[in-house]
């Protein structure tokens, strides 16, 4: 009887051990691609130089990448389908626009697990419009499946007219973006340095102040309250869940606070 489970563990073993030989495979490739750039130029490289620096052969690059701007991205579509995931995984309670912030933090994990790297491929990226172009094209895809995501939570009664939906899910998911990509090029630009997460997270309080209602039409009733304040006099209540959002909290308090 345990056999079959036995084949189970050494299948998804197999499994694992491929994905990890792929991502090795790609990321040497993108180091061979970014160690040419620098020392020939962009247009001056060519595939086979690539693969022959990787030690690999040129149908091998191709297994992995489709041109050779794609091989200076190794890591975006991993990191999309962890993005994903983070949105699969959502707990119920929690506001979709938070979830999103969670998602895309996966992107900027992916920048800091090599703030060096990161900050020679910005440099490159700013000096060749081909790459330029590509990076356009890796953040369109993480709006798309924001925006998806974002469709799909919104909260029927604050928005009655349905033609807003896709207007506002579409503007709140490029904003979560925006700020990651405004903190990200910033960190970028200083050399990799500093504190990119407590930065990050300032600026998608700003978005939850700006874009943070309206969301949450799968959530249970009872549990989209996520703060509540009450005065007596002088006095200020605030209640709020354990999990709720800081900046949600904040933004009650001071909702209440202008009420003066």
């Amino acid at each position: 009887m345990p056999e079959p489970a036995k084949n189970s563990r050494t299948t998804a073993s197999r499994a694992n051990g491929a994905a990890t030989q792929r991502l090795k495979v790609r990321r040497e490739l993108a180091a061979a691609a970014m160690e040419l750039f620098a020392t020939k130029g962009y247009e001056a490289t060519t595939v086979d130089e690539i693969a022959a620096t990787a030690g690999v052969a040129r149908r091998t690059f191709f297994r992995h990448f489709r041109s050779k701007e794609e091989a200076i991205f190794p890591d975006h579509d991993d990191t999309l389908v962890r993005a994903q995931a983070v949105l699969e995984a959502a707990p119920p309670h929690e506001n979709p626009l938070d979830t999103v912030c969670r998602g895309i933090k996966e992107v900027m994990k992916m920048y800091a697990a090599s703030p060096k790297g990161s900050v020679e491929r910005y440099k490159l990226t700013r000096e060749v419009p081909a790459l330029r172009e590509r990076e356009i094209a890796s953040v369109a895809r993480y709006e798309r499946l924001f925006t998806r995501y974002l469709l799909g939570h919104f909260d029927e009664e604050a928005h009655r007219d349905g033609d807003d939906d896709p207007l506002l899910a579409e503007v709140a998911a490029s904003a979560v973006v925006t700020a990651h990509n405004h903190v990200l090029r910033r960190w970028l630009r200083g050399g990799g340095v500093g504190d990119v997460e407590a930065q990050l997270d300032h600026a998608f309080a700003i978005v939850r102040r700006t874009f943070g209602t309206g969301f949450g039409a799968n959530r249970p009733a009872s549990e989209q309250p996520t703060a509540s304040v009450r005065r007596t006099d002088e006095v200020l209540v605030t209640v709020a869940r354990t999990d709720a959002p800081l900046g949600e909290i904040m933004a009650t308090i001071e909702q209440a606070l202008a009420g003066d």
